[in-house]
């Protein structure tokens, strides 16, 4: 029972990495963005796309890491689906 905890905080953990991980790059990679356009064509904000576009990915990774934390096709949801195809194959 202990490892399986210890397995899963370290998970969770993991998960927690990959979407601050995920956060610093976006930013960091809109800075550059930014500074790059009002440098080079201030009159046309493209860097805003790239930023909005982003930003959605960025925020469904947050909300699956923060609001549903691994509910919504996480450990959970594959042991259910395990259950529903092992009874269902056990069906005579």
């Amino acid at each position: 029972m202990n490892d399986e905890k210890y397995e899963e905080a370290r998970a969770r953990v993991r998960e927690l990495k990959h979407f601050y991980r995920n956060l610093t790059t976006y930013i960091m990679v809109n800075i550059l963005l930014i500074i790059i356009n009002l440098i080079t064509n201030p009159g046309k904000l493209w860097f805003f796309w790239v930023t909005v576009f982003w930003g959605f990915f960025i925020l469904l990774h947050g909300l699956r890491v923060f609001v549903f934390k691994g509910k919504f096709l996480g450990k959970a949801w594959e042991e259910k689906k395990i259950k529903e195809i092992m009874e269902k194959e056990n069906r005579p």
